[in-house]
């Protein structure tokens, strides 16, 4: 297809303002062309979030000057194509208008006339402000939502995070956020493609499906991952024989195959078209056993655990999210032994390399629809509106290797239930008609394969009990929103959990990204900026007293904030893991940060790892050891309680085996002191069929000083520890810790680390470089230990551990 790329440089006029033709780069934003003419400042920086969100009270015209290209000089019938506008834009070329656009979850197109068309011409985009007209709309139509969010943000199709969240800033951007471009229709084009896969035995039979605009001569070819290619014909089964069929993460290789499509006259080719797919069924496994109804997702006939994050947006200003980014971000999921990730629905539907990544990475996806925390107007308009942007984004992404399930809204289930963002009867049968009718129509239509899931937390819908402990899934918020304490994860075996978390803050070197010297006290008023969750700094802290020393350092605060988190994480996880076949997923809250910000992030902003997302690197690990103990943490009542007998002090090792082979190994444990020496010790040859967990018989310590001596752990394969850990049997407060003396220095590509004493949660880190690790915030007896460097070149490191934290 012919087309002329209209990226590039455009400028911006804000009248009001009067801010007149300032150049910037188009794919941008109304902030990123102030930010580049340095116009104002970083709306990140302190609060200067404030005055950045008065801007978009305003009006704005982006604007260009082009010239029509040779190649679309002749051509009869134009097009101007749009894939990213944000939101409620009046398109216009030589003053003569071509469309407005109302979606920017939706690609645009419009018929550009030849005889507006000139030597010289100007493409102009008129962008109302997106406040004014939420809040002009919410005032004869008021429909509830998210109290994090600015009032109204559930009439525009446009990013609901966008006008504010519990970790985000109230920074609704507007621009042109994706590419944009002049097409001719002369020729026919690719409309649609769509591919079928069957499953039969030893084989793959395969269906191509392609549509086009006009007629020209068809050519289908698929690829293999061995570069043999074949022909296909339009809707006629192929069969592959001995398919390599594709595995999530840690079960298998993720193989892809190309289908290429082309469309030819005359000899030259007038479209092309390329997907990569991957040769897998992927369902969802809901079966009645003994404690309700199962919930999996399941891979070539395979229930599987899933494990992995929540997704939000990666900025609010779009145009910084770039595809490299966006693949390191996912590549350090699977560096963490991810498997699965969740798009959540508050933010946009990511680009089409945003799935490729996870195709190649091996991470399924659950994808929410664009619904989230609100009540929606659903008269003819908008139902028209969102029924094409649905047809859009399925089509576009349905044949991803990596789409598990397709899922109606974030919360909004439950929350009818509970009365929340003024539910009501009324507001119950339109979500009833928007999440099981106009979407299971339209999926069934464009994309009846991949299992649809009605709402997040669900038991399959029709307000029957969402957020069961027995069926479906579920947000679990008692740990963190409800105060409750690590243990009580313990108390559940949900079937799936897509959301629970715990905060912190991020480290130091994020937060002098956005505040002075004078503003670092999580109480002060630009450290509140950055934390979105009311009263969360105090929660913080809050955990902290529970669990910590009180540290008397900023920075080191901020460290112990972060194995707060971490060990939360971890409680649940390894919980749920150990109990894998009533539980079959652990999806925490969130991988990411939309800007630099105290949240429930793993990664934050700027792509550095907290202490959660190593930990996620070990109790993800495909063979994990872990224990479920009785301790200070679980038994006590009252901190009066003193005697010894009042402890119980017991551990039952479990061996979780997440692999598609049996596991022949061999558990080691040590009850030791401080100072690491051994009190008791065994070592167990354990088996582990695939998919499984083994559980090991109570070992009880009860005539120990829980105060003194703690446990240590691993399990070995071949002589080589897979997996490994260590428990203390009290609050780390009130363990009694020598000091370690760590060292830690770099030889070439590792870190050489050695401690006199046992060290707890080891941090090695630069206040000046960021890099990634093979492991960091381990434990660790007296000795020496080598970490491989993955990412980066430490230099000037330094070394911490909880002896720390006072």
């Amino acid at each position: 297809m012919i087309h002329q790329n209209l990226n590039g440089k455009w400028e911006l006029s804000i009248p009001a303002l009067k801010i007149n033709n300032i150049e910037g780069n188009i794919p941008g934003s109304v902030y990123s062309f102030l930010l580049d003419s340095n116009l104002i400042e970083d709306p990140y920086y302190r609060d200067n979030e404030l005055k950045a969100l008065k801007i978009m009270d305003n009006d704005f015209i982006f604007k260009k000057t082009f010239r029509i290209s040779k190649d679309l000089e002749n051509k009869e019938s134009i097009a101007l194509e749009c894939f990213g506008l944000d939101t409620l834009c009046t398109i216009s070329i030589n003053n003569i208008e071509l469309g407005k656009t109302n979606n920017m979850y939706r690609k645009w197109r419009f018929s550009v006339p030849k005889s507006i068309l000139q030597d010289e011409n100007i493409i102009e985009i008129k962008i109302d402000s997106p406040t004014k007209w939420i809040k002009e709309e919410n005032k004869d139509n008021y429909y509830g939502g998210s109290e994090h969010a600015m009032e109204g943000f559930p009439h525009l199709r446009k990013a609901h995070c966008m006008f504010g969240w519990d970790w985000g800033p109230r920074l609704p951007d507007a621009g042109i956020f994706k590419d944009i471009q002049l097409i001719s229709l002369d020729e026919s084009e690719i409309v649609d493609i769509d591919i079928k896969q069957n499953h039969i035995k030893d084989m793959v039979s395969l269906n191509v499906n392609v549509s086009q605009s006009k007629q020209a001569d068809l050519k289908i070819e698929i690829e293999t991952p061995d570069n043999k290619v074949f022909s296909l014909e339009n809707n006629k089964d192929f069969n592959i024989p001995n398919p390599k069929l594709w595995w999530p993460n840690g079960l298998g290789e993720q193989p892809l195959y190309k289908v290429k499509v082309s469309l030819v006259k005359n000899n030259s080719l007038i479209d092309y078209r390329e997907k990569k797919i991957g040769l897998r069924t992927l369902t969802l496994s809901r079966k009645k056993d003994e404690w309700g109804e199962s919930f999996a997702h399941c891979i070539n006939g395979i229930d599987f655990f899933a494990m992995g994050a929540d997704y939000i947006p990666e900025d609010n200003i779009l145009s910084r999210v770039t595809p490299e980014k966006t693949t390191k971000l996912l590549t350090q999921c699977k560096l963490a032994n991810f498997n699965c990730i969740r798009v959540w629905g508050g933010g946009y539907y990511p680009s089409d390399e945003f799935y490729d990544a996870c195709d190649t990475l091996g991470l399924v996806v659950w994808q929410d629809f664009m619904f989230s925390c609100a009540n929606y107007p659903l008269d003819f308009d908008f139902e028209e509106n969102i029924t094409k942007e649905i047809e859009e984004n399925v089509s576009r992404i349905r044949h991803h290797a990596s789409l598990g399930l397709w899922c109606g809204n974030n919360e909004m289930e439950m929350f009818e239930i509970q009365g929340k963002y003024s539910s009501d009867n009324n507001t119950r049968a339109l979500y009833i008609r928007l999440y099981e009718h106009v979407i299971p129509h339209i999926l069934k239509r464009v994309d009846p394969i991949t299992p649809y899931w009605p709402s997040s937390p669900s038991s399959g819908g029709s307000f029957n009990d969402p957020n069961s402990e027995n069926m479906g899934d579920v947000h679990y918020w008692d740990v963190w929103h409800g105060g409750k304490p690590f243990s009580d994860y313990r108390n559940y075996h949900f079937r799936y959990v897509s959301e629970f978390g715990f905060q912190s803050f991020p480290c130091e070197k994020t937060i002098d990204s956005f505040a002075l010297k004078e503003d670092k006290n999580i109480f002060s008023h630009v450290l509140e900026m950055h934390q979105r969750n009311p009263g969360a700094n105090g929660l913080i802290l809050t955990y902290l007293s529970m669990n910590y020393l009180y540290p008397t350092s900023f920075d080191t605060l901020l460290y112990a904030s972060q194995l707060l988190q971490g060990e939360a994480i971890k409680y649940g996880v390894e919980h749920w893991r150990r109990n894998r076949g009533r539980c079959m997923g652990a999806i925490y809250w969130q991988l990411n940060d939309i800007w630099p910000v105290a949240s429930w992030a793993s990664v934050d902003y700027f792509g550095r790892w907290k202490a959660l997302h190593y930990y996620a690197k070990r109790f993800f690990s495909p063979i994990m050891i872990s224990v479920e103990e009785e301790s200070e943490s679980t038994c006590m009542k009252s901190v009066v309680a003193e005697r010894k007998s009042e402890i119980k002090t017991t551990a039952k090792i479990c061996v979780t085996n997440e692999t598609l082979s049996n596991v022949e190994g061999k558990v080691c444990w040590a009850l030791l002191d401080s100072k690491s020496n051994i009190i008791e010790q065994d070592e167990v040859e354990v088996s582990v069929n695939k998919l499984e967990s083994f559980w090991l018989e109570k070992i009880d310590f009860n005539s120990t000083d829980y105060r003194e001596n703690h446990l240590s752990y691993n399990y070995k394969v071949n002589g080589k520890i897979v997996s490994e850990g260590s428990i203390l049997f009290c609050q780390p407060k009130h363990y009694h810790f020598k000091d370690p003396k760590i060292k830690a220095n770099v030889q070439g590509n590792s870190i050489v680390v050695e401690c006199e004493n046992y060290a707890k949660n080891i941090e090695i880190y630069s206040d000046n470089e960021d890099f990634v690790l093979e492991d960091n915030f381990f434990d660790m007896e007296k000795g020496k230990r080598i970490v491989k460097v993955l990412e980066g070149n430490p230099n000037n490191i330094k070394a911490r551990s909880v002896y720390d934290i006072k």
